[in-house]
């Protein structure tokens, strides 16, 4: 697995709820990128930060009425783009 800083997990998984919406694909898909536990931590802290929310038990997505998406870094565009 690539080493990602903090900032850079933070963006691929909102990027990646953009994408999947439903959490069990989610983490489907970037289990090949991020340790499940990476993955639960940055879902919890973005959704404590609000800049994602939880719409039923399943359902995540981008809180963009209240934060907009970070840019996509060009280091992790190809990585989005293979999800």
């Amino acid at each position: 697995m690539t080493e990602f800083s903090s900032e850079e997990k933070i963006i691929l998984i909102q990027y990646g709820i953009k994408k999947y919406e439903d959490e069990a694909t989610l983490l489907e898909k970037l289990k090949s990128i991020l340790s499940e536990k990476d993955i639960q931590r940055n879902i919890d802290t973005l959704i404590g930060t609000q800049r994602v929310r939880r719409i039923g038990p399943e359902i995540l997505q981008n809180n963009e009425s209240h934060t907009e998406l970070p840019e996509l870094p060009d280091n992790l565009k190809p990585v989005i783009d293979s999800l």
